[in-house]
């Protein structure tokens, strides 16, 4: 708060003596009688200091403006105080000019004051009403600022929120998919069971290190969907066949966490575990200039297969949590193949761990 009065002070004082300067540019310019001599000095003084009587009357119907705006509620009261504040205004002006009439030289004999005050209503009225009108202007102003911070502010907070929901939904959707996986190996194959508990295990604390995150590097997410793909191929076996292509230099590139593995699992149930013959999964990155591209690609029945692929927990939040961070700066596409399979697209901004800190 004391910041901006000293910023309000220091504008009005700037603003008065730049009145003042072109007040002086004025008068040297102005034909006098031929027994007065303007000199610079004399305009200078004239214009400078007289413009200078309205900085503490200008302090003061800013003063009142900020106490008592026009605005519903107080409307009668805020009018009468400002008014008798532009009242205030107009008298002191006159008293400035009349008292100080020996320094400033407007009047070679100073007339009375009464005469004086008209010529105060005459040329202040209006500059006063002007002021208050501007106090009201830069007040309105800094209050639909203030509005636009705050509705920004419930913004974030609103996305934030989604966010977390989003990612609450997602957390036990996918660790009963990962449950329901290693339920079906426990009597077939305890070994297997085991080690597919383990990779359950490093799976969730890597999900869990990171459910407060928004981004998290690359290598992190691909890692996550490492463990989750182990599980996955120990109770596949041969069925499930993996190839990975990652660009290179994309390490600290900044992806949403749990954002691959929902795709990976909508191609492994959709189409790879439906399959008897081995079924191929593809996981693609690259850069393209300002873009992250990211392809989850199987080799499955993708025509018939794909719309009802659309519309499952997986894909639905993926798109939302998408929306929430990127806006419209972002895609997912479900593509079917000509030769069969779907792939799964999305587009990124590319955005790095080093530029992100």
């Amino acid at each position: 708060m004391a910041r901006r009065n000293w910023i309000v002070i220091a504008t009005v004082i700037v603003w008065w003596t730049l009145e003042g300067l072109v007040t002086t540019g004025q008068l040297l310019t102005m034909q006098w009688p031929s027994d007065e001599v303007m000199t610079f000095g004399k305009a200078l003084r004239r214009g400078v200091l007289t413009a200078w009587t309205w900085v503490p009357l200008s302090l003061l119907l800013f003063a009142s403006v900020t106490r008592f705006p026009i605005e519903r509620g107080g409307l009668v009261r805020s009018i009468a105080v400002l008014s008798a504040a532009v009242v205030a205004v107009v008298v002191l002006r006159a008293l400035a000019i009349w008292g100080f009439n020996p320094w400033l030289g407007w009047y070679p004999e100073l007339p009375p004051f009464r005469d004086v005050l008209v010529t105060s209503v005459w040329n202040n009225l209006m500059m006063a009403w002007l002021n208050v009108g501007i106090v009201h202007g830069w007040l309105y102003a800094q209050r639909a600022q203030q509005r636009q911070r705050q509705a920004e502010q419930l913004q974030a907070r609103l996305i934030e929120t989604r966010l977390e929901a989003l990612s609450a939904q997602l957390n036990p959707h996918f660790l009963f998919n990962a449950l329901n996986s290693i339920a079906e190996m426990v009597h077939r194959d305890p070994d297997a069971t085991d080690r597919m508990l383990v990779g359950l295990g490093e799976l969730l604390r890597s999900s869990l290190d990171h459910r407060q995150t928004r981004l998290v590097p690359l290598r992190e997410e691909l890692r996550l969907l490492q463990h989750y793909l182990e599980i996955e191929k120990i109770r596949l076996g041969e069925r499930l066949q993996l190839r990975w292509d990652i660009g290179p230099g994309l390490d600290d590139a900044l992806v949403p966490p749990l954002l691959l593995q929902p795709l990976a699992e909508n191609a492994i149930r959709h189409a790879i575990a439906e399959k008897l013959a081995p079924g191929r999964l593809d996981v693609r990155v690259r850069g393209d200039g300002a873009w992250l591209l990211l392809d989850v690609e199987d080799d499955g029945d993708g025509g018939a297969k794909a719309s009802d692929r659309r519309h499952g927990t997986g894909l639905v939040n993926v798109r939302a949590r998408l929306h929430c961070l990127y806006g419209d700066e972002q895609s997912l596409q479900l593509d079917a193949l000509p030769g069969g399979g779907t792939c799964a697209r999305l587009r990124l901004p590319l955005r790095r761990e080093r530029m992100a800190a």
